[in-house]
């Protein structure tokens, strides 16, 4: 596996510089003016600003230059402030981390711009004989899933793109090495992050008709360890903490600070975040966060907890109170026997290293999840010492930098075990064409092999049967509000069931506001927002369940709904600000700098994510002047450029039947308790509005209108169409 920089220009250098040398705070127009020598700006000629040493040194297009800027943005050397003159005037301000990146510049050499090349998937005719031979066994995967399956590489990494089948493949390799390679069961160990997925692998594996393989999150394998010696270990009982554990505790620590949790969420919480969420839900998000804050630097091993010192002066009360508080429940757990996911591992991984005869013997470890595996992840599996690991993980899908996972230990893997095969499982079985094009694109730079549509009588053909029923649409609004709306009708008036659409959104007030109105409309939804710490990668068995298919609109953030798809997906708020994200639910994790992982780098991988989740339809929808850049011009090339059935009204009276007939289909819906299309499809109001019917006869011609609609809805529809032309 090879990692070299695309490019290593230090363009972005000239931006901080010119922040530092400017006289006064500018915006991002007059500082790209600035840096590409633009005379025609008065405020250059005025303010003597062309005697800058920055002054004409970029040749760079306007856009890539606020690129540039907003990738400081997030990477927490540029922050946007309110001007001096105009407190309604955002205008750029060079942080203590971006004066540092000038003369000691790393951002571009140590995290961005890097291109990874695994090498192709070469299918020998050596490997073609055996699959032949293993025709039975393997007949219905294709040949890169086959080759991962029957591998005979002590190390084999298995890059498995999205809804390419991995988990049938891993599971698939435990049943060859059990039935064909005799390995015992008990001689094999497989590992994943949540205990949904391990509940998951042990169903499948039973169905494969194999028993007795150790299934584990990398949280009860340790909690076995744990409890097998916890007298050794502990000399007392130490039991895992509760949620109300850790109520009373958060409690017990403002108290004794002498704080009150309302002035505390005063000053932690936007106004914005205040407006959507409840007194309950902020002082459990707070609390959370504390818990998440503590868990970063149990997991990373950093001692040092004062992360105050390089904090914005805005967040600087809550950040000294937030180390206060979690010293105090550091204190807390130990005094009262209490652990926690993170001290699970630490603790397992502190007694194996003492005593190396108490480890438990693999003859095979198999690693699902792999590119969200964290430091102390990495420390267990090298203390197994395993002669044989298999490893599936996809790196364009590593989203959990932020909560201490690395995505090194993917990509680094062949350089670490030395002797690796790399196999990538290419053939994607969830989504139509035209959204596997566009996912593509979407993360070309990282230079891992393209994803295609596949097929076969198991996977069935990739979520959409014909290439002609993909949509992509890119649509724009004048705010967040018609936004919402459109989202809305588009599910209520639409033909797809609710239990097949997801609403994702990069934050959890976006899902907030739409549950608000959806809640005000009467549309069945339920939300799942950002799993705390302890449902995280990081350091947990848990994944709050979620109710995918039930016959509800699932809104969820995107982090919390990797793994899944849905038919119909709409992704809201894909500007600017929010891919990159440049705000956040949860500011303790902005306060904690960590400057470990890309930051930009994953917000792409997540939005790469985001859009392949859809099957079918997938709409991209935001706010604002322009949409996010990870959008580029190739993408915006693919989408679907016809009208949607409203866009093609001409008329008014046309327009105004349609919006007439929608409205008493979303009432008779709602009192029916069925969605909207049930009692009409777009389609057949579309027909209606074509052929104009004046009676019974006409509107049993219209196709979709059988008999029983016909006697149900009949009259109520001809006196909407000739009510409204009248």
């Amino acid at each position: 596996m090879g990692i070299f920089l695309m490019e290593c220009s230090l363009d972005y250098i000239w931006i901080l510089k010119a922040l530092a040398e400017l006289p006064f705070s500018v915006g991002k127009n007059l500082l790209a003016d600035i840096l590409t020598g633009n005379l025609k700006n008065k405020s250059v000629v005025k303010n003597r600003l062309d005697e800058l040493g920055s002054f004409g040194e970029l040749d760079l297009e306007r856009n890539k230059i606020f690129q540039e800027i907003d990738r400081l943005v997030v990477n927490g050397m540029i922050e946007f402030v309110a001007s001096d003159y105009n407190k309604f005037v955002k205008v750029l301000s060079l942080t203590a981390k971006g004066r540092a990146e000038i003369f000691n510049p790393e951002l571009n050499g140590r995290k961005l711009g890097k291109r990874f090349d695994f090498g192709k998937t070469e299918i020998t005719e050596a490997d073609r004989v055996r699959f032949r031979e293993l025709d039975s066994f393997l007949g219905m995967f294709n040949d890169e899933q086959k080759k991962a399956i029957i591998s005979e590489g002590a190390n084999v990494l298995c890059v498995a793109g999205a809804g390419s089948g991995k988990t049938m493949v891993l599971t698939k390799r435990i049943e060859f090495l059990v039935k064909y390679r005799g390995v015992a069961p008990k001689d094999i160990l497989a590992i994943t992050f949540t205990r949904k997925a391990k509940q998951e692998m042990e169903r499948r594996l039973y169905g494969l008709g194999v028993n007795g393989v150790a299934v584990h999150t990398f949280n009860s394998f340790c909690e076995g360890i744990l409890r097998k010696h916890e007298v050794k270990i502990y000399g007392r009982s130490i039991r895992m903490q509760s949620y109300g554990d850790k109520i009373l505790a958060m409690n017990m620590a403002l108290a004794s600070m002498g704080l009150d949790m309302d002035d505390v969420l005063d000053g932690y919480f936007n106004v914005g975040q205040k407006k959507f969420m409840t007194r309950n839900q902020m002082a459990n998000s707070f609390m959370n966060d504390c818990f998440s804050v503590m868990d970063y630097f149990k997991v990373t091993g950093i001692e040092e907890y004062d992360f105050s010192k390089g904090v914005d002066v805005k967040h600087k009360k809550s950040a000294e109170r937030i180390r206060n508080i979690m010293m105090y429940l550091k204190r807390h757990m130990k005094t009262q026997g209490l652990r926690d996911y993170s001290d699970q591992m630490i603790d397992a991984i502190d007694f194996l290293k003492k005593n190396s005869n108490d480890i438990p013997k693999f003859g095979h470890v198999l690693v699902d999840e792999y590119q969200d595996v964290n430091a102390m992840q990495i420390e267990l599996l090298d203390l197994l010492v395993v002669p044989n690991l298999f490893v599936v993980g996809d790196p364009r899908q590593s989203i959990f930098g932020w909560r201490g996972s690395d995505i090194n230990y993917i990509l680094d893997f062949e350089k670490s075990r030395g002797n690796v095969e790399v196999v990538h499982l290419t053939k994607n079985y969830r989504s139509g064409r035209g959204i596997v094009e566009f996912m593509n694109n979407s993360i070309s730079e990282m230079g891992l092999p393209d994803l295609e549509v596949g097929w076969n009588s198991v996977f069935g053909v990739s979520g959409c049967r014909k290439n002609n029923d993909v949509k992509i649409k890119i649509l724009n609004f004048e705010n967040e509000a018609m936004e919402r709306e459109f989202v809305l009708r588009e599910i209520v008036d639409g033909n797809i069931a609710y239990g097949d659409i997801f609403v994702l959104a990069r934050t959890n007030r976006q899902l907030m506001e739409l549950s608000a109105l959806m809640k005000s409309r009467g549309v069945s939804h339920f939300v799942k927002e950002d799993a705390r710490i302890e449902d995280s990668r990081v350091g947990s068995e848990k994944s709050a369940s979620l109710e995918v298919g039930s016959g509800k609109v699932t809104l969820a953030t995107v982090h919390a709904i990797k793994g899944l798809e849905a038919k119909k997906v709409f992704v809201i708020g894909v500007n600017e600000a929010n891919f990159p994200c440049k705000a956040s639910d949860h500011p303790a994790i902005e306060m904690v700098k960590r400057d470990e992982y890309d930051r930009e780098e994953e917000e792409r991988r997540l939005f790469y994510v985001a859009i392949s989740r859809a099957k079918e339809i997938l709409y991209l929808t935001y706010s604002g002047k322009k949409p996010s850049y990870f959008i580029n011009d190739k993408m915006k090339g693919m989408v679907d450029k016809k009208t949607d059935d409203r866009e093609q009204m001409t008329g008014d009276v046309d327009s105004d039947v349609a919006e007439e007939l929608k409205s008493w289909r979303r009432v008779l819906s709602l009192e029916k308790g069925v969605p909207a299309y049930v009692v009409l499809s777009n389609a057949v109001i579309d027909e209606i509005i074509r052929v104009k019917p004046k009676d019974a006869d006409e509107l049993s011609e219209v196709k979709g209108i059988g008999s029983a609609k016909l006697v149900e809805y009949g009259a109520r529809i001809l006196e909407i169409v000739n009510g409204v032309e009248e």
